[in-house]
């Protein structure tokens, strides 16, 4: 029984040795097949490879063959080179594409949805709406009505509403007159288009004088208004919308 052990372990080790010898010859055939999969084929310059390489990615616009045969030694076997790329980026994240003769890196297809941006659009305001927000930010708070009076026309209907969908106006309150009209005033986001601080630091009469929007001198009693973010001696806070009320109009964008 003593003599049984030594044997047993002699002949699993003997096994063992085997079975390494096995995996050893297994990850040699595999780095084997790697290797014959990565060689550069024998017609192919390395050098030359990297230089058609360097190029393609700087140009700015598709390249042919004569053109980067201009850039590369003579000799240069540019139709091998370019297969030869396109091979290497046939399964990354960018291929080396044909363009109507010429060839330039492009994302792969299939990673396209990777590069879309959502981006807002982007509306122009009519020159009413540029009036309106003018009068709306330093007179604010101001009605409809006052908005009217100051501008001496009728305004759209979509105007305000313009203003409002862009988000840069908003209901202030309600002024303490007949009927109750809301008051309107400019937002945070207004505040932050324009890089102010408040409203207290819109332009003044001598920096819209220098930007030229007034008159070296302006007419006699002129002054500009200083709007306020606080509510005023005869406005109430807004406490919700009350959308029969407060219906301005659908959006348009041309007649605002």
């Amino acid at each position: 029984m003593c003599a049984t052990g030594p044997r047993r372990a002699h002949h699993w080790h003997r096994k063992q040795g085997r079975d390494m010898n096995r995996v050893a010859k297994l990850i040699a055939t595999i780095e084997t097949e790697m290797d014959v999969e990565t060689e550069t084929p024998a017609s192919v310059n390395p050098e030359h490879l990297r230089m058609v390489e360097a190029l393609l990615f700087a140009a700015e616009e598709p390249l042919d063959q004569k053109a980067l045969a201009t850039s590369l030694p003579e000799g240069a076997d540019v139709s091998a080179l370019i297969s030869e790329l396109q091979s290497i980026y046939e399964k990354r994240g960018v291929n080396l594409c044909c363009v109507s003769g010429k060839y330039q890196f492009r994302t792969a297809s299939d990673l396209a949805f990777l590069l879309r941006k959502e981006q807002p659009e982007q509306k122009r305001l009519s020159k009413a709406a540029i009036e309106t927000l003018a009068i709306i930010a330093y007179h604010q708070p101001v009605t409809r009505a006052e908005i009217e009076d100051i501008r001496g026309v009728v305004m759209s209907k979509g105007t305000i509403d313009t203003l409002m969908e862009v988000g840069w106006v908003k209901i202030r309150g309600r002024k303490r007159t007949p009927g109750r009209p809301v008051t309107y005033g400019t937002s945070e986001a207004f505040l932050v288009q324009f890089g102010l601080e408040s409203v207290g630091h819109l332009p003044g009469l001598d920096e819209l004088k220098a930007a030229g929007f007034l008159e070296a001198i302006p007419p006699s009693g002129f002054d500009v208004p200083n709007p306020s973010d606080g509510l005023g001696p005869d406005e109430d806070p807004y406490e919700g919308e009350e959308t029969e009320e407060l219906a301005t109009g659908s959006v348009n964008l041309d007649e605002a």
